[in-house]
């Protein structure tokens, strides 16, 4: 059976990110090299990816490359950086899907770029990117930026099972 992860702001090519987030990288080349070596130790070839967007900021062409060369089914919900892009850019440079909102996803996280408003009777975590190393308190978000994950998605699993540990706490 395959697993189904989440991760969310690569930034791949975008140099000053490395900067901007203290990431642990020479150049924008190594980030993208340990970020794919990242992906496809975490994630097989029959998983499911959802990447909460910001996943790109090279061309299409060496977009597609990386796209090729991840393992997964990949499911993009577009970002704050890839709506300069179409839906149709998006899906032609290889992700199986592409949505410009956000989704629920089994009835229980809310799949966002950027954190929603949520409140404590709200029956979802919000799995959502977009701040990076920063973090919300309380038990209705969690930050997927690859900065909190050693650069790898995350399974269902894990993040259920780190949203149960909160709530027990």
């Amino acid at each position: 059976m395959a697993n189904v992860f989440f991760t969310s702001d690569h930034h791949f090519g975008h140099k000053h990110i490395i900067d901007f987030e203290s990431r642990p990288f020479t150049d924008a080349q190594q980030m993208n090299e340990s970020m794919i070596e990242s992906w496809n130790a975490a994630v097989g070839r029959d998983d499911k990816v959802f990447h909460l967007g910001d996943f790109s900021f090279l061309n299409k062409e060496a977009t597609k490359d990386i796209l090729t060369r991840l393992n997964g089914y990949k499911i993009l919900i577009m970002g704050n950086h890839d709506r300069g892009r179409s839906r149709i850019w998006w899906l032609d440079a290889g992700f199986a899907e592409v949505s410009e909102y956000p989704l629920i996803y089994k009835d229980f996280f809310f799949l966002s770029h950027e954190p929603m408003y949520m409140n404590k009777h709200m029956p979802y975590v919000n799995v959502h990117g977009h701040i990076h190393g920063q973090k919300y308190e309380g038990k209705n978000h969690f930050n997927i930026c690859v900065e909190h994950w050693d650069y790898k998605p995350l399974s269902f699993e894990e993040i259920r099972a780190a949203v149960v540990a909160s709530e027990e706490e």
